[in-house]
């Protein structure tokens, strides 16, 4: 079983930045796939950004290409969303999930309670 911890959000301008963070428990981190989702208010949850076990990133709304940027630290057990150049549409609930150990990107089995980012 993994835990996850997401910490970082908050509220900001727009043009702004944030960092957000997500602290996983247990030993297994290193071989699992992660990600970041988002969902605002009256829409559905949307993948932001993934990074496999090898660092590969891949990111989805092609809003957030070139703003935001995923990391991975396998000794902290953390995974990182550097958020950079906020706009107003960028406000949601942010989650973080970690998929299978053996690192498949397929599915997320584990999800964290979310960090609200707010931008206005």
């Amino acid at each position: 079983h993994v835990q996850l911890v997401e910490s970082g959000g908050g509220s900001v301008q727009a043009g702004g930045s944030l960092t957000l963070s997500c602290a996983a428990s247990g030993h297994t981190f290193s071989s699992r796939c992660m990600g970041w989702f988002r969902q605002a208010p009256g829409k559905e949850r949307e993948e932001v950004a993934l990074i496999n076990t090898v660092g590969g990133s891949t990111y989805f709304p092609s809003s957030v290409k070139g703003r935001f940027t995923i990391s991975r630290d396998n000794a902290k057990n953390t995974v990182y969303l550097q958020m950079n150049s906020l706009k107003p549409e960028d406000t949601a609930m942010y989650y973080c999930a970690a998929g299978p150990n053996g690192g498949s990107c397929s599915a997320f089995s584990y999800w964290g309670q979310g960090t609200q980012v707010t931008v206005s």
